[in-house]
Protein backbone atom coordinates (compact mmCIF):
# COMPACT_ATOMS: atom_id res chain seq x y z
CA UNK A 1 0.00 0.00 0.00
CA UNK A 2 1.40 3.42 -0.97
CA UNK A 3 1.71 6.33 1.47
CA UNK A 4 -1.11 8.10 -0.32
CA UNK A 5 -3.38 5.08 0.22
CA UNK A 6 -2.32 4.64 3.83
CA UNK A 7 -3.01 8.28 4.57
CA UNK A 8 -6.37 8.26 2.77
CA UNK A 9 -7.46 5.28 4.86
CA UNK A 10 -6.60 7.04 8.12
CA UNK A 11 -7.72 10.54 7.13
CA UNK A 12 -11.23 10.25 8.70
CA UNK A 13 -9.68 9.26 12.04
CA UNK A 14 -7.12 12.06 11.89
CA UNK A 15 -9.77 14.68 11.14
CA UNK A 16 -11.97 13.39 13.97
CA UNK A 17 -9.10 13.61 16.46
CA UNK A 18 -8.18 17.13 15.34
CA UNK A 19 -11.78 18.39 15.35
CA UNK A 20 -12.39 17.20 18.91
CA UNK A 21 -9.21 18.90 20.07
CA UNK A 22 -9.84 22.14 18.17
CA UNK A 23 -13.62 22.48 17.78
CA UNK A 24 -13.00 23.91 14.31
CA UNK A 25 -13.62 22.20 10.98
CA UNK A 26 -11.29 24.53 9.07
CA UNK A 27 -8.46 24.24 11.60
CA UNK A 28 -8.89 20.45 11.78
CA UNK A 29 -8.67 20.20 7.98
CA UNK A 30 -5.52 22.35 8.01
CA UNK A 31 -4.00 20.13 10.72
CA UNK A 32 -4.72 17.02 8.66
CA UNK A 33 -3.17 18.59 5.56
CA UNK A 34 -0.03 19.55 7.51
CA UNK A 35 0.12 15.98 8.84
CA UNK A 36 0.15 14.67 5.28
CA UNK A 37 2.98 17.03 4.30
CA UNK A 38 5.09 15.82 7.21
CA UNK A 39 4.29 12.17 6.44
CA UNK A 40 5.14 12.68 2.78
CA UNK A 41 8.45 14.32 3.70
CA UNK A 42 9.44 11.70 6.29
CA UNK A 43 12.57 9.85 5.10
CA UNK A 44 11.65 6.63 6.94
CA UNK A 45 8.55 4.48 7.05
CA UNK A 46 7.13 4.35 10.60
CA UNK A 47 6.56 0.97 12.23
CA UNK A 48 2.92 1.93 12.85
CA UNK A 49 1.53 4.46 10.39
CA UNK A 50 -1.61 4.94 12.51
CA UNK A 51 0.39 5.75 15.65
CA UNK A 52 2.75 8.04 13.75
CA UNK A 53 0.00 10.03 12.02
CA UNK A 54 -2.13 10.22 15.16
CA UNK A 55 0.85 11.62 17.07
CA UNK A 56 1.65 14.17 14.37
CA UNK A 57 -1.91 15.46 14.02
CA UNK A 58 -2.27 15.64 17.81
CA UNK A 59 0.90 17.72 18.23
CA UNK A 60 -0.16 20.07 15.45
CA UNK A 61 -3.64 20.44 16.97
CA UNK A 62 -2.18 21.18 20.43
CA UNK A 63 -0.03 23.97 18.97
CA UNK A 64 -2.97 25.42 17.06
CA UNK A 65 -5.21 25.25 20.15
CA UNK A 66 -2.69 27.13 22.26
CA UNK A 67 -2.72 29.94 19.72
CA UNK A 68 -6.51 29.79 19.37
CA UNK A 69 -6.95 30.17 23.13
CA UNK A 70 -5.43 33.65 22.93
CA UNK A 71 -7.76 34.64 20.08
CA UNK A 72 -10.82 33.27 21.87
CA UNK A 73 -10.14 35.51 24.87
CA UNK A 74 -10.87 38.46 22.58
CA UNK A 75 -13.83 36.82 20.83
CA UNK A 76 -17.01 38.92 20.66
CA UNK A 77 -19.89 37.19 22.44
CA UNK A 78 -20.29 33.45 23.08
CA UNK A 79 -17.86 31.11 21.32
CA UNK A 80 -19.32 27.87 19.91
CA UNK A 81 -17.52 25.18 17.90
CA UNK A 82 -17.91 25.15 14.15
CA UNK A 83 -20.94 23.02 13.20
CA UNK A 84 -20.05 19.53 11.99
CA UNK A 85 -22.62 17.95 9.69
CA UNK A 86 -21.08 14.47 9.66
CA UNK A 87 -18.16 12.88 11.49
CA UNK A 88 -16.12 11.07 8.81
CA UNK A 89 -14.83 8.51 11.32
CA UNK A 90 -17.28 5.63 11.63
CA UNK A 91 -17.32 2.85 14.20
CA UNK A 92 -20.77 1.22 14.30
CA UNK A 93 -20.05 -0.42 17.65
CA UNK A 94 -19.38 2.99 19.24
CA UNK A 95 -21.50 5.30 17.11
CA UNK A 96 -23.55 6.70 20.02
CA UNK A 97 -20.45 7.30 22.15
CA UNK A 98 -18.63 9.02 19.29
CA UNK A 99 -21.66 11.19 18.57
CA UNK A 100 -21.83 12.33 22.20
CA UNK A 101 -18.12 13.21 22.20
CA UNK A 102 -18.58 15.53 19.23
CA UNK A 103 -21.74 17.24 20.51
CA UNK A 104 -21.65 21.00 20.97
CA UNK A 105 -22.14 20.63 24.72
CA UNK A 106 -19.24 18.16 25.04
CA UNK A 107 -16.93 20.34 22.94
CA UNK A 108 -17.78 23.35 25.11
CA UNK A 109 -16.96 21.28 28.16
CA UNK A 110 -13.62 20.30 26.61
CA UNK A 111 -12.85 24.03 26.38
CA UNK A 112 -12.37 23.98 30.16
CA UNK A 113 -9.38 21.66 29.83
CA UNK A 114 -5.80 22.66 29.09
CA UNK A 115 -4.61 21.78 25.57
CA UNK A 116 -2.63 18.80 26.92
CA UNK A 117 -5.54 17.54 29.03
CA UNK A 118 -7.86 17.89 26.05
CA UNK A 119 -5.54 15.95 23.74
CA UNK A 120 -5.00 13.18 26.28
CA UNK A 121 -8.74 12.91 26.94
CA UNK A 122 -9.58 12.72 23.24
CA UNK A 123 -6.96 10.08 22.46
CA UNK A 124 -7.51 7.96 25.57
CA UNK A 125 -11.21 8.31 26.41
CA UNK A 126 -12.73 8.85 22.96
CA UNK A 127 -10.47 6.84 20.67
CA UNK A 128 -9.15 4.32 23.21
CA UNK A 129 -5.44 4.74 22.52
CA UNK A 130 -3.09 3.05 24.98
CA UNK A 131 -0.98 5.21 27.27
CA UNK A 132 2.27 4.41 25.40
CA UNK A 133 0.70 5.88 22.23
CA UNK A 134 -0.79 8.82 24.11
CA UNK A 135 2.53 9.60 25.77
CA UNK A 136 4.31 9.50 22.41
CA UNK A 137 1.69 11.77 20.84
CA UNK A 138 1.79 14.53 23.48
CA UNK A 139 5.48 14.25 24.40
CA UNK A 140 4.96 13.41 28.07
CA UNK A 141 5.69 10.34 30.20
CA UNK A 142 3.04 7.67 30.63
CA UNK A 143 2.69 8.56 34.32
CA UNK A 144 2.18 12.22 33.43
CA UNK A 145 -0.44 11.23 30.85
CA UNK A 146 -2.27 9.12 33.41
CA UNK A 147 -2.42 12.14 35.72
CA UNK A 148 -3.61 14.35 32.86
CA UNK A 149 -6.29 11.78 32.02
CA UNK A 150 -7.48 11.64 35.65
CA UNK A 151 -7.79 15.43 35.84
CA UNK A 152 -9.54 15.59 32.46
CA UNK A 153 -12.02 12.86 33.42
CA UNK A 154 -12.77 14.64 36.68
CA UNK A 155 -13.52 17.92 34.89
CA UNK A 156 -15.60 16.22 32.21
CA UNK A 157 -17.55 14.09 34.67
CA UNK A 158 -18.42 17.12 36.79
CA UNK A 159 -20.19 18.82 33.90
CA UNK A 160 -20.77 15.93 31.53
CA UNK A 161 -23.83 16.60 29.40
CA UNK A 162 -26.43 13.87 29.11
CA UNK A 163 -28.55 13.36 26.02
CA UNK A 164 -31.70 11.58 25.01
CA UNK A 165 -30.65 7.97 24.43
CA UNK A 166 -33.37 7.16 21.91
CA UNK A 167 -32.36 8.89 18.69
CA UNK A 168 -35.78 8.28 17.11
CA UNK A 169 -37.62 9.99 19.98
CA UNK A 170 -35.14 12.85 19.89
CA UNK A 171 -35.66 13.29 16.16
CA UNK A 172 -39.45 13.24 16.56
CA UNK A 173 -39.26 15.95 19.23
CA UNK A 174 -37.07 18.05 16.92
CA UNK A 175 -39.62 17.62 14.11
CA UNK A 176 -42.37 18.94 16.40
CA UNK A 177 -40.14 21.82 17.45
CA UNK A 178 -39.38 22.97 13.90
CA UNK A 179 -43.03 22.64 12.92
CA UNK A 180 -44.03 24.86 15.86
CA UNK A 181 -41.21 27.24 14.95
CA UNK A 182 -42.45 27.63 11.35
CA UNK A 183 -46.00 28.23 12.58
CA UNK A 184 -45.01 30.67 15.32
CA UNK A 185 -46.84 28.47 17.83
CA UNK A 186 -45.84 29.87 21.22
CA UNK A 187 -47.74 27.26 23.25
CA UNK A 188 -46.44 24.42 21.10
CA UNK A 189 -42.87 25.65 21.59
CA UNK A 190 -43.32 26.10 25.34
CA UNK A 191 -44.45 22.50 25.71
CA UNK A 192 -41.23 21.26 24.10
CA UNK A 193 -38.84 23.46 26.08
CA UNK A 194 -37.46 22.73 29.53
CA UNK A 195 -38.46 25.34 32.12
CA UNK A 196 -34.85 26.57 32.37
CA UNK A 197 -34.00 26.27 28.68
CA UNK A 198 -31.33 28.67 27.43
CA UNK A 199 -30.72 30.06 23.95
CA UNK A 200 -27.55 31.80 22.78
CA UNK A 201 -25.97 32.76 19.46
CA UNK A 202 -22.39 32.92 18.19
CA UNK A 203 -22.01 35.78 15.72
CA UNK A 204 -18.43 36.68 16.62
CA UNK A 205 -19.23 40.32 15.99
CA UNK A 206 -19.60 39.51 12.29
CA UNK A 207 -23.36 38.86 12.19
CA UNK A 208 -26.43 40.02 14.10
CA UNK A 209 -26.76 37.99 17.28
CA UNK A 210 -28.59 37.93 20.58
CA UNK A 211 -27.36 40.67 22.89
CA UNK A 212 -27.24 38.04 25.64
CA UNK A 213 -28.37 34.50 26.32
CA UNK A 214 -32.13 34.14 26.74
CA UNK A 215 -33.34 31.84 29.54
CA UNK A 216 -36.72 30.37 30.41
CA UNK A 217 -39.30 28.55 28.33
CA UNK A 218 -41.70 31.50 28.05
CA UNK A 219 -39.07 34.04 26.92
CA UNK A 220 -37.41 31.67 24.47
CA UNK A 221 -40.70 30.49 22.98
CA UNK A 222 -42.01 34.02 22.49
CA UNK A 223 -38.80 35.23 20.87
CA UNK A 224 -38.66 32.25 18.50
CA UNK A 225 -42.33 32.55 17.61
CA UNK A 226 -41.94 36.26 16.92
CA UNK A 227 -38.80 36.12 14.77
CA UNK A 228 -38.79 32.94 12.67
CA UNK A 229 -42.20 33.25 10.96
CA UNK A 230 -41.15 36.77 9.93
CA UNK A 231 -37.89 35.39 8.54
CA UNK A 232 -39.90 32.80 6.61
CA UNK A 233 -41.95 35.59 5.03
CA UNK A 234 -38.77 37.10 3.53
CA UNK A 235 -37.69 33.75 2.10
CA UNK A 236 -35.82 32.01 4.93
CA UNK A 237 -36.05 28.21 4.75
CA UNK A 238 -35.37 25.61 7.43
CA UNK A 239 -33.47 22.43 6.59
CA UNK A 240 -33.57 19.98 9.53
CA UNK A 241 -30.21 18.23 9.85
CA UNK A 242 -28.25 16.35 12.45
CA UNK A 243 -25.40 18.63 13.52
CA UNK A 244 -22.61 17.55 15.85
CA UNK A 245 -24.52 14.34 16.44
CA UNK A 246 -27.55 16.25 17.77
CA UNK A 247 -30.83 17.35 16.16
CA UNK A 248 -30.59 20.71 14.49
CA UNK A 249 -31.15 22.65 11.30
CA UNK A 250 -29.51 24.80 8.67
CA UNK A 251 -31.32 28.06 7.91
CA UNK A 252 -30.94 29.42 4.37
CA UNK A 253 -31.90 32.68 2.70
CA UNK A 254 -34.06 32.85 -0.41
CA UNK A 255 -31.01 32.12 -2.58
CA UNK A 256 -30.19 28.96 -0.65
CA UNK A 257 -27.18 30.48 1.09
CA UNK A 258 -26.44 29.52 4.71
CA UNK A 259 -27.59 32.10 7.25
CA UNK A 260 -27.08 30.12 10.45
CA UNK A 261 -27.20 26.72 12.08
CA UNK A 262 -29.19 25.68 15.14
CA UNK A 263 -28.45 22.76 17.47
CA UNK A 264 -30.83 21.39 20.11
CA UNK A 265 -29.76 19.66 23.32
CA UNK A 266 -32.51 17.18 24.22
CA UNK A 267 -32.94 15.39 27.54
CA UNK A 268 -35.94 13.78 29.27
CA UNK A 269 -38.21 14.63 26.37
CA UNK A 270 -37.48 18.35 26.48
CA UNK A 271 -35.10 20.81 24.83
CA UNK A 272 -32.54 21.97 27.38
CA UNK A 273 -30.49 24.35 25.24
CA UNK A 274 -30.60 25.99 21.80
CA UNK A 275 -27.36 27.17 20.22
CA UNK A 276 -27.11 29.24 17.05
CA UNK A 277 -23.98 29.78 14.95
CA UNK A 278 -24.20 32.87 12.73
CA UNK A 279 -20.52 33.81 12.40
CA UNK A 280 -19.88 33.56 8.63
CA UNK A 281 -16.29 32.46 9.30
CA UNK A 282 -17.69 29.27 10.87
CA UNK A 283 -20.19 28.44 8.13
CA UNK A 284 -18.16 28.37 4.91
CA UNK A 285 -17.73 24.58 5.00
CA UNK A 286 -21.53 24.17 5.21
CA UNK A 287 -22.11 26.01 1.93
CA UNK A 288 -22.14 29.49 0.36
CA UNK A 289 -22.79 31.94 3.21
CA UNK A 290 -25.58 34.52 3.24
CA UNK A 291 -25.11 38.18 4.14
CA UNK A 292 -26.67 38.14 7.59
CA UNK A 293 -26.65 41.93 7.88
CA UNK A 294 -28.59 42.22 4.63
CA UNK A 295 -31.14 39.67 5.86
CA UNK A 296 -31.48 41.60 9.13
CA UNK A 297 -32.05 44.84 7.20
CA UNK A 298 -34.67 43.17 5.02
CA UNK A 299 -36.40 41.80 8.12
CA UNK A 300 -36.57 45.26 9.70
CA UNK A 301 -37.89 46.71 6.44
CA UNK A 302 -40.63 44.05 6.27
CA UNK A 303 -41.70 44.91 9.81
CA UNK A 304 -42.06 48.57 8.90
CA UNK A 305 -43.91 47.81 5.67
CA UNK A 306 -45.82 44.54 6.10
CA UNK A 307 -47.74 43.24 3.06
Amino acid sequence: MSRVEEFAELRPLLFSIAYRILGSVSEAEDAVQETWLRFEASPTQPASVKSFLSAVVTRIAIDVLRSARVRREEYVGPWFPEPLLADPYEDPARSAELADSVSTAALLLLERLSPLERAVFVLREVFDYGFPEVASAVGRSQDACRQLAVRARRHMKAGRPRFEADRRERAELADRFFEALREGDVLGLQQLLAADVSMAGDGGGKAPQLARAIAGADKVARLLAAVFPQLARIGLTTEPREINGQPGAIFRDRDGKVLQTMVLDVLDGQIQAIRLVLNPDKLGHVGPVADAWSVSHELKKSRRHPD
